[in-house]
């Protein structure tokens, strides 16, 4: 029998035994001995392509992956432990995470043997090693066809985001089992399955919108030195505009010329966070200003706009632009408080001048400071 048979005979055993834990048919200790009997051992490959398929085959829902892939890792964590972590030089985007979750760990044992509400809020920048995940990594996974962990692994985020915002001295070993079991499922499944996936190429890429989110607690290596074939033929600089358009030296707009540069300039001055979406609810733009309300790198550019919200909210957002689309509404809006800033989110259907939907703008604004004003301020009172 060839590999790829093989390969396809197990992956249809691991997705039997996954489906006959979700049905609920067999209790786990006898599912896990069936999978030694069988199957014996794992790849974080095979565990990826198997949930990856489910989901594309509409079997099980991202949903219900992620409601039971604790268990699924449970089943399979003697396996993984069998595979070493991947490895990478320093300034690779995997050794980074490592880095991140080497400290992650070492903070979990300190908070394990002695509580410490400073501790704790040291554990809190993994958000940050999350966040870089979701808007780095993921959407260039979705890009070679392999959305599962966006769709699984950043509802478990959200999930350990709302433990922190509630976790105390009695809370807090639920929380700390969460991050150390979040941290076995990226270096057992996750890492090892992107090294796999993606090129050379495509690394540089996640690592070129890291900057802009941050790191939690390391600062990343510079000795990871990518090949690829942009560095031997080399590649024309995507932000130099091409000799015919650079020479025409402006923009002829509806009511008004400007440089490309000033345009640039204009809209980072703005005080508010602009997104664009086009009629196929594809990212073409963000606004790079500084201090952003939410998190944006240029990992989000060509990424469907309903991969860049969390799974919880992505039915929504689907609906606002369902409706947009048809017709049916031109704004919706929203606010929250979020860390003392009052947030005040708007969606603007963008329509042409014969009426066809082109787009979605997403204008959101601290405007904490403008609700507290009050009588008057005439342009005669500035100094």
């Amino acid at each position: 029998m060839s590999n790829e048979k093989i390969f396809d005979k197990r992956k249809e055993i691991l997705k039997e035994l996954v489906l006959q834990l979700h049905a609920g048919n067999e209790d786990l200790p006898k599912l896990k001995k069936k999978f030694k009997d069988e199957l014996g051992d794992v790849s974080a490959s095979e565990i990826a392509v198997m949930e990856q398929e489910l989901i594309d085959s509409g079997v099980l829902t991202a949903e219900q992956i992620t409601k039971l892939c604790d268990i699924h890792v449970d089943i399979f964590r003697s396996s993984l432990e069998t595979h070493e972590s991947p490895q990478s030089i320093p300034g690779h985007p995997i050794h980074t995470y490592t880095a991140e979750n080497e400290k992650a760990k070492e903070l979990i044992r300190k908070l394990k043997a002695d509580f410490n509400p400073m501790d704790l809020i040291q554990l809190k920048q993994i958000n940050t090693h999350y966040t870089r995940l979701e808007n780095q990594l993921f959407p260039m996974l979705e890009k070679v066809g392999f959305s599962g962990p966006s769709q699984v692994m950043w509802a478990k985020h959200d999930e350990i985001r709302d433990m922190f915002n509630k976790a105390d001295k009695e809370k807090v070993e639920e929380l700390l089992d969460s991050v150390a079991d979040m941290i076995f499922k990226e270096e057992g499944i996750l890492f090892p399955a992107s090294l796999e996936k993606l090129t050379e190429a495509q690394w540089v890429e996640v690592k070129n919108g890291e900057e802009e989110i941050g790191f939690a607690w390391v600062k990343p290596g510079s000795e990871w030195k990518p090949v690829t074939p942009e560095g031997i033929h080399g590649k024309d600089n995507p932000n130099v505009l091409p000799d015919s358009l650079s020479n025409l030296g402006l923009l002829q707009m509806k009511t008004g010329k400007m440089s490309l540069e000033l345009v640039n300039l204009m809209i980072t001055h703005l005080p508010v966070d602009l997104s664009f979406i086009d009629e196929n609810d594809n990212v073409l733009y963000y606004s790079d200003v500084p201090d952003r309300l939410f998190p944006r790198s240029p990992g989000v550019i060509g990424r469907n706009v309903k991969n860049c919200h969390p799974p919880k909210s992505q039915d929504i957002v689907l609906r606002i632009l369902d409706a947009f689309k048809k017709g049916e509404k031109n704004v919706a809006e929203f606010w929250l408080e979020i860390k003392g800033q009052f947030i005040y989110i708007r969606y603007f259907a963008v329509r042409d001048k014969d009426g066809k939907y082109r787009g979605t703008l997403e204008v959101s604004q601290d405007i904490t400071n403008i609700r507290k004003l009050e009588g008057t301020k005439r342009l005669l009172n500035w100094s």
